[in-house]
C-alpha cells in the first residue's frame, strides 16, 4: 500500500467503488456518522440514519438517496447485503464494513442491526400539498415526543394517509428515535414543515374538511361524515392540545368519548383512533387502498 493509500484510509473517506474497512472509533468518518445523532449536525449535513437491512432496501426502492451504507462484519457474505452495497456504490455512495463496536457506537445501541444507511433528508413543500378526492393528511402542532411522531407516521402510512404536516417547533422527524418508531414508514410518508402562519394561510385555500380533536369538542368523532372529501386531521401538542387560533381553523372539533379516571389519551393513540375512523370505509381486509 502506498503512502497515498494510507492517507486515504486514515482520512475516513471511502475509495470510490470500493468497500472500506473501518474498525476504529476515532476514524473521522465514524465521528461524523456518530454526530448524526445531533439535530444540528443532521441539518448541516442534510442527512439522517436508518437502521436495518429491510429499511435500507425499502428506502432505495422508493428512490431515496443513500450517502453511506454501513454494515458490520456479521453481514459480510450475506447476499442481500452485497446487493445493497452494489446498489449504493452504483449510486455514488460510500460503503463501510465496520466492527461491532463501531456500528454500536453509530446507532447508540448495545445490540445494533447489522446494516445502517445514511440518507439525504427529504421534505415536502407545503405548497405542493393539494389534497383531493378522499385523501387524508395529518397536521401536528408542536409535537414534542419523537416516539409519538414516529408512531403517528407509521399509523398514517398504515391507513393510507398521504402525508404529515408539522406545524411550529416540532421534534425532528429524522432523529434516531423518530425514525426507529416509524419502522420504515418515514420513507413512505411525505413530511412537510410549516410555521403556524404558513399553515393558516394554506388552510384558507383548502376546501376540504379540517377536523381537530379538542377537549371542548362537542362532536363525537364517530358521527362526522368524512367520506367523499379530502380531510386534514389536526392534532395538538401533547401537553396543551390545539391553541385557539388553530382550533378555530377547524371545520369540526371532535371529541373521543372516554370512561375511567384517565382524562386524556396519548397523542399517538388518539391520532390512531381518529385515522382509523376517518379511513374506516376505505379500509377492507384482504385489499390495498
Amino acid at each position: 500500500m502506498t503512502r497515498h493509500d494510507d492517507r486515504y484510509r486514515d482520512s475516513g473517506l471511502a475509495r470510490p467503488g470500493k468497500v472500506k474497512e473501518v474498525t476504529s472509533l476515532t476514524n473521522p468518518i465514524v465521528k461524523d456518522l456518530r454526530a448524526l445523532a445531533m439535530k444540528k449536525f443532521r441539518d448541516q449535513q442534510g442527512a439522517f440514519i436508518a437502521e436495518g437491512l429491510k429499511l435500507v432496501i425499502d428506502a432505495l426502492d422508493l428512490g431515496w438517496t443513500i450517502k453511506t451504507l454501513v454494515y458490520s462484519k456479521a453481514g459480510k457474505g450475506n447476499s442481500l447485503v452485497e446487493q445493497v452495497a452494489a446498489r449504493t456504490i452504483a449510486k455514488g455512495g460510500d460503503v463501510l464494513e465496520v466492527s461491532e463496536k463501531v456500528i454500536a457506537a453509530i446507532t447508540r445501541r448495545d445490540n445494533p442491526q447489522m446494516v445502517v444507511g445514511v440518507f439525504e433528508q427529504k421534505l415536502l413543500s407545503l405548497s405542493a400539498i393539494k389534497p383531493h378526492g378522499n385523501e387524508v393528511y395529518v397536521a401536528l402542532d408542536r409535537v414534542r415526543d419523537p416516539g409519538n411522531l414516529g408512531t403517528i407516521i407509521r399509523t398514517a402510512d398504515a391507513v393510507g394517509a398521504k402525508g404529515i404536516i408539522l406545524i411550529g417547533e416540532t421534534t425532528d422527524p429524522f432523529s434516531l428515535e423518530t425514525v426507529r418508531a416509524t419502522m420504515g414508514s418515514v420513507f413512505a410518508m411525505p413530511v412537510a414543515r410549516a410555521t403556524e402562519a404558513e399553515f393558516l394561510s394554506w388552510r384558507k385555500g383548502f376546501s376540504g374538511l379540517v377536523v381537530g380533536t379538542h377537549l371542548k369538542g362537542a362532536v363525537d368523532y364517530r358521527t362526522i361524515d368524512y367520506d367523499g372529501k379530502p380531510v386534514v386531521l389536526m392534532m395538538g401538542n401533547e401537553q396543551q392540545g390545539l391553541p385557539d387560533n388553530l382550533a378555530s381553523a377547524c371545520g369540526k372539533l371532535a371529541r373521543i368519548p372516554q370512561q375511567g379516571r384517565a382524562d386524556s389519551l396519548n397523542l399517538a393513540i388518539a391520532t390512531g383512533v381518529m385515522l382509523f375512523e376517518i379511513r374506516r370505509n376505505s379500509l377492507q381486509l384482504g385489499s390495498e387502498t
